[in-house]
């Protein structure tokens, strides 16, 4: 059998939902040897006390350590604000970012101060997706705004006053999900805007994130037929290659979203997929437990590495990819868990609103 960590580092997982580590989880880390790992609300002792939680977290990502055979990895997670959020308290749940606009660096501040001390350092945030449809049943108060300039001046301020504290900010979803009546996580949603509306719309909070510098891209399951009627954004070339990298020239890593999601059921159960999937422009393929059982990444790997044997594809593909995943490892920071008193987490809760319903099991 391939050595499947030969190209573990284009996965990223999520774990099953325990708090200590699953034997199927410590096998399939120790054979892949991913990226790192995505946390889920059930990967916490959501009704424990901090003083309980935290250390069994802690435990938890001494396993995943272990497991892994390296203590550098990526420990990720969705924290917006509103429904997506998954530690319990004392961790600071504020609002929707639509309700905290003005206070957008404070929010990151904290953010990222909470995260780090949880030796989290990677935040599936800012949502760069503007509010344009009202049916949209999945976006809506999660986006900072109806319009580009309301997205781009809070998102980007949130993303880097977070970063300033040690944990890296992803855009998404890439190339605009706000402008959608379907919900990704259950089907595949169909854009119909057109190239020119985009331009001034959809892809503007985007372009001013390139332009930012900003290190990774999430794409979205979504199909938008005027540029490309064959492909969603996750296997689209047109959108990710030519669109992305070539027309925007962004050099930064590109990770896909939970490709376990419905919207992809049609697409990933065949693992040859893999190949089509990096050649669209992606550094890293997600696949979470929530959805799929994640030991489909280890076909999807093996698949990898038959398309790698192929000095064009292990050149043309491959190679460039590896090194901007090579850039993303050498600057990730590496958070230390830590006990943080009861006065941190007190200050964090006078910053902005804070959410007051129900946390969402999934959301990304």
């Amino acid at each position: 059998m391939a050595d499947l960590s030969e190209v573990g580092q284009h996965f990223l997982m999520g774990l099953r939902p325990t708090t200590s580590l699953h034997k199927d989880d410590k096998h399939m880390l120790a054979t892949l040897k991913p990226l790192g790992i995505v946390l889920f609300r059930d990967n916490f002792l959501q009704d424990a006390p901090y003083d309980e939680w935290f250390p069994a977290y802690q435990s938890l990502l001494n396993e995943v350590a272990a497991a892994l055979g390296r203590d550098d990895f990526v420990v990720s997670i969705d924290h917006e604000g509103g429904r997506v959020c998954r530690p319990p308290e004392p961790v600071t749940q504020y609002d929707y970012a639509r309700n905290w606009v003005d206070k957008a660096e404070n929010v990151g501040v904290a953010v990222g101060r909470e995260l780090a001390s949880m030796g989290i350092n990677l935040n599936f945030a800012p949502v760069l997706d503007i509010d344009s449809n009202p049916d949209n049943p999945v976006i809506g108060p999660r986006a900072f705004g109806t319009t580009p300039e309301d997205v781009v001046k809070a998102g980007l301020t949130f993303a880097r006053a977070m970063e300033g504290e040690g944990v890296v900010a992803c855009a998404k979803h890439y190339p605009g999900h706000g402008d959608t009546a379907q919900d990704s996580h259950y089907e595949l949603p169909v854009v119909n805007t057109l190239a020119g509306e985009r331009n001034i719309r959809e892809l503007v909070p985007f372009k001013a994130a390139i332009e930012a510098g900003m290190q990774m891209i999430m794409t979205s399951h979504v199909m938008i037929p005027d540029i490309d009627p064959d492909f969603p954004a996750t296997l689209s070339s047109r959108i990710v290659r030519e669109e992305l990298r070539g027309r925007f020239g962004y050099d930064g890593v590109v990770i896909s979203d939970d490709t376990g999601m419905r919207a992809m059921d049609s697409y990933f159960k065949d693992p040859s997929v893999a190949a089509d999937f990096f050649a669209s422009g992606h550094d890293i393929l997600m696949i979470c437990s929530y959805w799929a059982d994640t030991d489909r990444a280890l076909g999807l790997a093996e698949h990898l590495i038959k398309a790698k044997k192929s000095a064009s594809y292990a050149q043309g593909i491959l190679a460039p990819s590896e090194q901007r995943l090579a850039r993303f490892r050498e600057t990730l920071p590496k958070n230390t868990p830590k006990h943080m008193p009861p006065e941190f987490w007190a200050a964090h809760k006078e910053v902005a609103p804070l959410f007051a319903g129900e946390r969402a099991v999934i959301v990304r």
